[in-house]
């Protein structure tokens, strides 16, 4: 009997894998940035209120792992929608509540990180609140939020591994599976990792890139 080896096929498969894991992290990160950008201004807002419950839902998203907020996710679903929930979606909208909590205190540091001088001089022309934020704070916040935005779009990629636990498979998963029919772990997740590694190290080059031309434009 001859024993499997790892093959083209393989590479195949974790090729299909990575995709899922892109696609599963522009869930998490377009779905993320428009509720973030929603926490964001709500908690740097005039409503008393609703600074509170922005900063609550906050500390609740980063003070509940990962992990444990797929399982509240999926597993909450299911009691309504039935066991055949897909899990695709379950994990974006756990991997969207997460991302959120962290983006929108990123972009509210960001935005506080602007000048005070800049917020007069803004109100000294008699502009509006939300003019003040779209024509002058956000274009210099967004020079600031640039690497750190892209630096956690790095971590939403490498943390769509754990919506395994909720049988999505994506690429680390994929790497269990193959690893589980031929056992040979070395081979099978250093190809994991080179996938990982041409998934992050191309959006960190386009960060700095993106970074050096919001500052030359900026001067």
């Amino acid at each position: 009997m001859t024993t499997p080896t790892f093959s083209l096929l393989h590479v195949e498969f974790l090729a299909w894998a990575a995709l899922w894991t892109l696609g599963l992290s522009a869930i998490a990160f377009i779905g993320g940035g428009l509720l973030g950008f929603g926490v964001m201004l709500a908690r740097i807002g005039p409503s008393k209120l609703l600074r509170r419950a922005a900063g609550t839902y906050i500390q609740i998203v980063q003070g509940t792992p990962l992990l444990i907020l797929l399982f509240l996710i999926y597993y909450g679903i299911a009691i309504f929608a039935g066991p055949g929930f897909p899990a695709i979606l379950a994990a974006g909208a756990g991997l969207t509540i997460y991302a959120s909590g962290f983006l929108a205190e990123i972009w509210r540091g960001c935005i506080e990180a602007v000048p005070k001088t800049q917020w007069e001089a803004a109100e000294c022309l008699a502009l509006t609140r939300w003019q003040r934020m779209t024509r002058v704070i956000l274009p210099q916040a967004l020079r600031i939020a640039t690497p750190p935005t892209v630096g956690f779009l790095v971590q939403i990629v490498k943390n769509t591994s754990l919506a395994s636990v909720i049988g999505f498979i994506e690429l680390a998963q994929a790497g269990k599976l193959i690893n589980n029919s031929i056992f040979e772990p070395f081979t099978v997740f250093m190809v994991v990792a080179a996938f990982y590694f041409a998934i992050c190290f191309p959006l960190s080059m386009w960060s700095r890139k993106l970074e050096r031309k919001l500052n030359v434009a900026g001067r």
